[in-house]
């Protein structure tokens, strides 16, 4: 049987160039292309069985998980007006709007 892969370069394949670019993915929470670093949020968090995958800047996920606890973003599920209705979260998309996409900051802590 012959061999799929040549034994010194077994990923080759993986690393060949294409001519078309990727396209970068907008952030689900606060609408500005995401830059080197994306997470992949589960807005219905997996422990209450979310499945689904939103691309985002970490320090919007950070937001996210500093002003809602799991419960909370189970109800809004994929509804991010609802999650932009939140004084805190409004005010946070506000100022990170003119932001670069690679901009991180410290979050506040989660309230308890």
């Amino acid at each position: 049987m012959a061999r799929k892969h040549s034994k010194k370069d077994p990923y080759g394949d993986l690393h060949q160039e294409e001519d078309t670019p990727e396209s970068i993915p907008d952030c689900w929470l606060c609408g500005r292309p995401t830059g080197k670093t994306i997470v992949w949020h589960h807005p219905v968090p997996k422990s209450r069985g979310g499945r689904d995958v939103v691309p985002m800047h970490p320090i919007c996920q950070q937001t996210l998980i500093a002003n809602f606890t799991n419960s909370e973003m189970q109800r809004h599920g994929m509804d991010v007006e609802g999650l932009l209705a939140d004084p805190a979260v409004r005010k946070f998309v506000d100022w990170v709007a003119n932001k670069d996409p690679d901009f991180t900051a410290t979050i506040a802590k989660k309230k308890r």
